[in-house]
This record gives structure tokens, C-alpha cells and sequence, in this order.
């Protein structure tokens, strides 16, 4: 799915999450991911900050592109930040890279939390 001129970016307002840190975007997480994150992509354009994680599966991969086609839809923009050189490797590999990288990041409200996860 190709996110251009629909993709608008927003200024509104946006939350941080921080009981735990994900190193790991990876099947077990993705739920997590999701359910953090699909509400935020619905209102706000969205930079998620992905320094700590240092391995992605296919179902981080999934999950990130449903946020991103969830933001497009709400006219919103995701990206993601701090990429490991492992993690950026995977999103070149499979053309995730054009997509979720931003040269601009500073025109969204960034998430500076980073991905976490609950303290379970």
C-alpha cells in the first residue's frame, strides 16, 4: 500500500508509554505492538523510535505495516527512527525502508518512548 498525498501530517497532541523496553519486534510482540499503537496511528502521525529493538520476524514486519496502512488511512503518517543495522537491514531487504524511513522525521510528533511493553 502506497501512502502519498492522502497521508497528511498532524500536529495533535501525543502519549508516551514506559513501564519496559521490546528488543525484540518479533511473533509474541506483535499483539502488544499493535494494541499500543493502532490507537495513536488512528489520531496522530507517529515517529516510533526502534533503537532498542535488535531483531524483527515477519510478524513485526506485519505488524508494522498495519500501522502504517491504519495511519494512512486516518490521513496520518508512521515512521520509525534509530534503526539498528540489523533491523535496517530487513526493512532494505524487503523495501520496508521507502516506506517507514523518514528523511524529515522532525514534521511529526515523535514518540520518545520508544516501543515497550508492558511490565507483566
Amino acid at each position: 500500500m502506497m501512502c502519498n498525498s492522502n497521508c497528511n501530517s498532524s500536529t495533535a497532541a501525543y502519549e508516551s508509554y514506559r513501564p519496559g523496553e521490546i528488543t525484540e519486534l518479533v511473533r509474541g510482540n506483535d499483539q502488544f505492538i499493535l494494541e499500543r499503537f493502532l490507537p495513536l496511528v488512528r489520531q496522530q502521525s507517529l515517529v516510533l523510535d526502534l533503537s532498542s529493538v535488535t531483531r524483527i520476524d515477519a510478524a513485526g514486519l506485519a505488524a508494522l505495516i498495519t500501522l502504517y496502512a491504519e495511519a494512512c488511512k486516518a490521513g496520518h503518517t508512521l515512521t520509525v527512527s534509530n534503526l539498528t543495522r540489523h533491523v535496517r537491514e530487513i526493512l532494505a531487504l524487503v523495501g520496508l525502508d521507502r516506506l517507514l524511513e523518514s528523511s524529515d522525521s522532525g514534521r511529526v510528533p515523535f514518540f520518545a518512548g520508544r516501543l515497550q511493553e508492558s511490565a507483566a
